[in-house]
């Protein structure tokens, strides 16, 4: 395993009993196994199963949540024969907010393979999302478990590598890779690689230890960007964060038009950034005041070191074996394309927010500072969210 780095630290008094309080030496990952199970924060309710969970109780250590909302099963077969595979690695949860003919489709494809259920008719987050991610963790029995979009596809490896290390953190954060590589799906790549160069990336799936995520009460689903608010929940609650970027997941490019698609609505992300929003609010103005004098050079030189950055992301925690180079070079046309876009998020939120599933969300996700401010845990005026 490549080197992690680990960014935040829970005080001892907030783990529960019975925790390993072992941290990975840089270089290395605990080898799985070796900790042992977690018991409930202190404090902390169990809740009630809402549903059978599939396989035998002893079986796996490690719960698999996966939320997913179709409009359409073009990606049936290939999603049941992953879920086949993942069923005999871990405790395969799959919380499905699909019309009623495709879950019971999927219903009766997946009957004895994974539990299959429909998201908690209590919660009423705008981000259905976290309404499937809150219902997985309420059903989870393990203490070490995987969230994980649809399009997410962990090899046994990566699995045991999550376990390992969600024996000494609250929150792990893997890094996501695409597989296959399409056009489109290099020129997303430049984004990961920037995030790398410049910090961490946001992966489309995280461990989480299940008594913590109890502990602190969930996290907000009114938001548009989820996976930084659970981030920064986890972070203001004290929770310990390992950011392994060599930890590599596979996930699966979007087709094309989704890719189109999803322009704006990533860039709205970034007002929950302020100091990356207004870096790429500036770079039109920049580019085009380059353009009316002529400064050709100088154009030359920024979208060379956009593509040094981005290849320096690759090169980090041994990228170069799951990152083309290729992705390196869209680096300019990335940032470009984010430029563009924030300045359309802007004029988005002006007007109320971004579409989301037949509704608008305006906010992004919430400051640390301001999570820190919050009584916790989160009660039901805010979607409905209790334990």
């Amino acid at each position: 395993m490549s080197r992690m780095t680990r960014l935040t630290r829970t005080p001892r008094q907030t783990r529960g009993p019975g925790e390993a309080g072992a941290t990975p030496m840089n270089g290395t990952t605990p080898a799985p196994g070796t900790a042992a199970g977690m018991t409930p924060a202190p404090g902390s309710t169990p809740v009630p199963v809402l549903a059978r969970v599939a396989g035998s109780a002893d079986r796996h250590g490690l719960d698999y949540v996966l939320p997913l909302r179709w409009d359409g099963d073009e990606g049936l077969e290939e999603l049941t024969a992953y879920l086949r595979e993942l069923s005999r690695q871990a405790r395969v949860i799959v919380v499905d907010g699909s019309r009623d003919e495709l879950f019971d489709r999927h219903a009766e494809r997946w009957r004895g393979l994974v539990t299959h259920v429909r998201p908690d008719p209590g919660l009423r987050f705008a981000n259905g999302k976290v309404n499937g991610v809150t219902t997985g963790l309420r059903l989870a029995r393990a203490q070490h478990v995987v969230i994980a979009d649809d399009d997410v596809r962990y090899e046994p490896a990566a699995l045991a590598g999550m376990d390992a290390l969600l024996a000494g953190a609250d929150l792990v954060r893997p890094q996501n890779h695409f597989d296959p590589l399409p056009w489109h799906a290099r020129w997303d790549t430049a984004r990961t690689l920037l995030n790398r160069a410049l910090g961490a990336d946001y992966p489309g799936t995280f461990g989480v230890r299940r008594s913590f995520f109890w502990a602190m009460g969930g996290y907000d689903g009114d938001v548009l960007f989820e996976n930084l608010e659970l981030i920064r929940t986890v972070r203001a609650r004290g929770g310990v964060e390992y950011h392994a970027p060599g930890l590599y997941v596979r996930r699966l490019p979007p087709d094309v038009s989704r890719f189109w698609s999803q322009r704006v609505r990533q860039a709205y992300d970034d007002l929950a950034q302020p100091a990356r929003l207004a870096v790429f609010l500036s770079v039109l103005p920049a580019a085009a005041a380059g353009l009316a004098r002529r400064r050709f050079g100088t154009l030359a030189v920024a979208a060379g070191l956009a593509v040094g950055l981005a290849e320096a992301g690759r090169r980090r925690a041994g990228g170069r074996r799951v990152f083309p180079w290729t992705a390196s070079l869209f680096a300019p046309v990335w940032v470009l394309e984010r430029a563009t876009c924030a300045w359309l998020a802007v004029g988005a939120a002006l007007g109320g927010g971004v579409p989301y599933a037949g509704r608008r969300l305006r906010r992004a996700a919430h400051s640390v500072r301001s999570l820190r401010r919050r009584p916790e845990p989160l009660g039901p005026g805010r979607g409905g969210f209790t334990w």
